[in-house]
């Protein structure tokens, strides 16, 4: 009997809770290795002969930050993102469909080879700047030596956030392996703390799940309902989307947490996927107090309520975002900071995959950030404290239902199922979207209009 991919998914995160403990008391080889070793049985056990896709996509990694450093994260982008095309369309050659498990590790190895071939380059840039100006780099978090084959592929099959995230950079894992003291650092506390929630998001997600499946929405009779019961099937949906991913996220933190990767002083002021952002050294007369800020991949309160559309991004998969913010939207061919965050989205879509339903959903964001833009400056930069609060609630509001709606693309993934649910719902937040748009620039026109004539000199009359 096949093993559901969600029994195999809990088991994974379940028991690399109390495997992390124990990984506290190895020394740093022995830590690396066995880490490569469980990480290497795990996909292998759960990917079979598709383990090999990943194989190729570190070697030729490697092979390209031998060859070129300076060119690495241009190539490494290039090769990991042309090899995912050839992963996902490997049936249209006669090979065997890859797992949904070789389809995580797939992703996740993605974005820790792109971020491993900008950290090489940075290594060597500074190097060379500490040779010509006889000084120490001021880089935060940089490598002290270019890592050799076994290092990257340690990194790369490290069992911590294998299929489930979080991303982590290598530096991050070098400074886990060489931890002075693991025992020593936080552990049970913040792991049954990140834990505490997780029984109440996995019985929110079984129960409104019950309720409201998702097949549904493709049923011809889910039509025959009334608008309002329509509209708010996708409230219901991004609940339980949200409650799914709320639980399986927190869960995965709780396992590195366990190990003790990601931890760092809070004076080190780390950022989710970066790390630490300042320099710190520990002081052996003093308490540290420590926190996994590194490795955290969602913020539950604030993805719920926070006012903007582009903030409620800055809380979910927040390591992938931080990904982005740094090696995609830098480097976007535009200058305008909508067209940037479209770029952005639609490799986040293509990263994600090919459905269709990932475009549609995730470049209609730029739409919705463009919307509360216009209508922020048109509208809340004029009212007073007591009309900006309200103007808030009502900003949340929209955003929520924003995201519900982007979500059903997300879900539904092909283009005639979710255009088709868009359309029972009388695509109500591209409208909203355009109105916020076409109105803000009206009521602005009209104020710039307003400024000119109070700013007109009176006519001078003989």
């Amino acid at each position: 009997m096949k093993i559901p991919d969600e029994a195999v998914y809990l088991g994974y995160l379940v028991a690399s809770i109390p495997v992390g403990f124990l990984f506290r008391h190895l020394s740093p080889p022995v830590k690396q290795g066995a880490a490569l070793l469980l990480g290497l049985s795990v996909t292998v056990a759960t990917c079979n002969i598709h383990a090999l896709h990943s194989l190729v996509t570190v070697i030729g990694t490697w092979i390209i930050i031998k060859s070129s450093w300076r060119h690495a994260p241009a190539l490494s982008l290039s090769w990991t993102f042309v090899y995912l095309l050839f992963f996902r369309l490997v049936d249209w050659f006669g090979l065997p469909k890859p797992t949904p498990f070789a389809n995580a590790i797939q992703l996740i190895l993605t974005l820790k080879l792109v971020s491993l071939a900008n950290e090489v380059k940075s290594f060597h840039v500074e190097k060379k700047q500490e040779v010509s100006s006889f000084s120490k780099s001021p880089v935060i978090g940089g490598l002290s030596q270019e890592p050799s084959v076994y290092d990257i592929l340690s990194y790369s099959y490290c069992y911590l956030g294998l299929m489930t995230g979080p991303f982590f950079r290598f530096q991050t894992y070098m400074d886990w392996l060489k931890q002075p003291s693991p025992l020593s650092l936080p552990g049970w506390t913040p792991c049954l703390q990140r834990l505490k929630l997780v029984p109440v998001y996995g019985a929110l997600f079984l129960a409104v799940n019950a309720f409201f499946p998702l097949n549904y929405v493709r049923m011809e009779e889910f039509l025959d309902h009334n608008f309002f019961f329509r509209f708010f099937y996708m409230v219901a949906v991004f609940f339980v989307f949200r409650m799914r991913f709320y639980a399986a996220w927190c869960g995965a933190e709780a396992g590195l947490i366990s190990a003790g990767l990601g931890c760092y002083p809070e004076k080190a002021l780390s950022k989710p996927g970066g790390g630490p952002t300042i320099s710190y050294s520990p002081d052996p007369s003093a308490e540290e107090n420590y926190d996994f800020r590194t490795i955290q991949n969602i913020d539950c309160y604030n993805t719920d309520f926070c006012v903007k559309v582009r903030h409620g991004m800055r809380y979910w998969n927040m390591t992938v975002q931080w990904w982005l913010h740094h090696y995609i939207y830098p480097n976007a061919p535009f200058r305008a900071y909508t067209l940037r965050a479209g770029w952005t989205m639609f490799i986040s879509a293509y990263w994600h995959g090919l459905h269709p339903g990932y475009y549609l959903s995730f470049l209609t964001i730029p739409l919705c950030i463009a919307a509360e833009s216009s209508m922020e400056a048109a509208v809340r930069s004029r009212l007073g404290p007591g009309g900006q609060k309200a103007f808030d609630w009502v900003h949340w509001f929209l955003k929520m239902r924003a995201y519900d709606y982007m979500c059903m693309g997300f879900v539904l993934l092909d283009a005639s199922g979710t255009i088709a649910y868009w359309t029972s719902i009388y695509f109500v937040i591209h409208v909203v979207a355009v109105c916020c748009i076409v109105g803000g620039k009206v009521l602005k026109g009209g104020k710039r209009e307003q400024k000119v004539e109070k700013e007109k000199p009176a006519e001078k009359t003989d």
